[in-house]
């Protein structure tokens, strides 16, 4: 896909973790505008999605794979129909071998095979509907590799039979018991083998998707448009110029590969070093359909046509992330925004969570906003420079600066250098952040903090 279509250097998700990058994916705004702060955080049922505004073009929409913005089963509100799509094979999380799936929010059921292929046979048989139909299509293939606790098949393991011996000197990593669901020390070496065969696999099934789209004479004006949701874990990645990784708002966390194929509008190869988020994706997809954004309500990301295009080499307004500090929740009276017994999942999965191999979901009301929920590692890119700011002892921000088009690796902090820049960013990363808990508040659907 990079060979022949759009390469991201410089994408990012817009959180460091994965369900609030899949909420803004959805609705083209940061997850912290609707709750969604972290892993088993649901959305909101008034967000307005993709799904939502492609189904008004007539569009066809299916949601194959992870959900993890709630539950997928019927009776939640946030499950993929409820945020618009047509139909739906999903998890409430994440899956390996075999997996458990609800088709359409009914009762969860094995689907024997690789989990990659089981859901691109399904997405296949989608598209097939839709040229039944006669139809324009959106398929989000939402794929849980690489994910531990790893697993692959046996032709994929033996891709990679070096791979223990090579790090045999390494450390070793803590992941998931395929076999107890809890956690266990694994040999460097021993995992990569693993989570290399699922990769591999994922990538056949997306090879699949691109030759039915080439061998239907689909290809040509179809975009196909692929992204990760955060970093690599801690420990898992052996060769990274990055900083930071999974669950850090520096680069090795939220800086993710993209690639988008679209030979009808991009009919050569090429590259882009202008950032990009999967906020816009929302906006991008929405101009190309014809329809418009929602009004009334703050979008976090911007129509990426002009870089499709190759007219636009400099992103015109910033990116701003933020991991809300979830911990300054503890003895608050938040009430929640949905009924709790609706935020329950069905899907089972190996790792377990306080005991229970299903994952359940939380979102809170805020009928105050305090100086705690400004908390948490926040940032911003602005084209060349990127500002990180964490929260010091004593509460006051801590900045540091870096010129991220010379040092990608975030080795050397400017913020003393270059004050003024570090100011200047500063005020537009906490105006940001005063917009944003605007929308955390209700405001943005018109109902306060109502709620449901």
């Amino acid at each position: 896909m990079a060979a022949e279509g759009l390469r991201f250097d410089h994408f990012y998700a817009a959180h460091p973790t994965c369900s609030p990058t899949r909420g803004s994916i959805l609705t083209g705004r940061h997850p912290n505008r609707y709750g969604t702060f972290t892993p088993n955080y649901s959305i909101r049922p008034e967000e307005i999605t993709l799904a939502d505004l492609l189904g008004e073009a007539g569009y066809l929409r299916g949601h194959f794979g992870k959900w993890h913005v709630g539950p997928v089963d019927a009776a939640s509100p946030t499950n993929p129909g409820a945020m618009g799509f047509d139909e739906w094979l999903s998890h409430d999380n994440f899956f390996e071998l075999d997996p458990p799936l609800s088709d359409n929010g009914g009762p969860p059921r094995v689907y024997p095979g690789e989990s990659s292929a089981v859901l691109i046979d399904r997405t296949l048989r989608f598209i097939d509907e839709a040229r039944e139909q006669d139809r324009p299509f959106l398929a989000f293939v939402w794929f849980a590799s690489p994910h531990e606790p790893y697993s692959g098949l046996p032709e994929d393991l033996a891709l990679y039979d070096d791979l223990p011996a090579r790090y045999a000197g390494r450390d070793s990593i803590t992941l998931t018991s395929n076999e107890t669901g809890r956690p266990v020390r694994r040999a460097l070496g021993d995992a990569l083998r693993e989570r290399y065969a699922e990769i591999t696999a994922m990538d056949r099934a997306i090879g699949r998707l691109r030759d039915y789209l080439r061998d239907q004479d689909l290809r040509d004006n179809t975009i196909v448009w692929y992204v990760g949701d955060n970093g690599t874990p801690p420990g898992e990645s052996v060769d990274t110029p990055l900083r930071g990784a999974k669950g850090d708002v520096y680069e090795g966390g939220t800086r993710v590969p993209a690639v988008v194929e679209w030979p009808a509008r991009i009919a050569t190869p090429c590259a882009t070093r202008v950032p990009a988020v999967t906020s816009d994706f929302l906006p991008t997809l929405a101009a190309i359909a014809g329809v418009s954004v929602p009004s009334g309500r703050p979008l976090d990301g911007r129509d990426l046509g002009p870089v499709l295009d190759g007219t636009l080499d400099t992103r015109p307004e910033p990116i701003f992330f933020w991991q809300y500090d979830t911990r300054q929740l503890a003895g608050r009276d938040l009430q929640p925004w949905i009924d709790p017994d609706l935020q329950r999942g069905t899907t089972p999965l190996v790792k377990l969570m306080n005991g229970i191999a299903t994952r359940n979901f939380t979102n809170y009301r805020f009928p105050e906003i305090t100086a705690g929920d400004r908390r948490g590692p926040r940032a911003m890119v602005d084209n060349r420079y990127k500002l990180v700011v964490r929260d010091g002892p004593d509460s006051a921000p801590v900045l540091e600066l870096f010129d991220i088009e010379a040092d990608p690796a975030e080795t050397v902090d400017l913020a003393g250098r270059e004050p003024a820049v570090a100011a200047t960013m500063q005020a537009a990363l906490e105006a940001w952040q005063a917009s944003v808990l605007e929308s955390l508040s209700g405001a943005d659907y018109g109902m306060g903090n109502a709620g449901r």
